[in-house]
């Protein structure tokens, strides 16, 4: 389990007051039975921790699954953290 997927369960977690082990990869937000508005503040909160901006319904990025959730934080600090492009 990479610090990224850790970080972001405990951010959900946190955030809708769900036990931590009852989060998994494969789950979606509505699995979870996380109401729209704490699904907001989750991915606010995602954002000020890595410090990051996660699309707006963008079809690249699945924002509505835990995995999906940790794969475009993932690749968003991967973006962030890599030098940029020369043209």
């Amino acid at each position: 389990m990479s610090s990224v997927q850790d970080t972001v369960f405990d951010i959900i977690a946190k955030e809708s007051g769900i036990d931590r082990s009852k989060i998994t990869p494969d789950a979606t937000l509505k699995d979870l039975e996380i109401q729209s508005l704490d699904a907001v503040q989750i991915i606010f909160e995602i954002e000020d921790h890595f410090k990051i901006t996660m699309p707006d319904r963008d079809p690249n990025f699945d924002t509505e699954s835990v995995k999906g959730l940790v794969d475009a934080v993932e690749k968003l600090v991967a973006a962030q953290a890599a030098p940029p492009a020369q043209s």
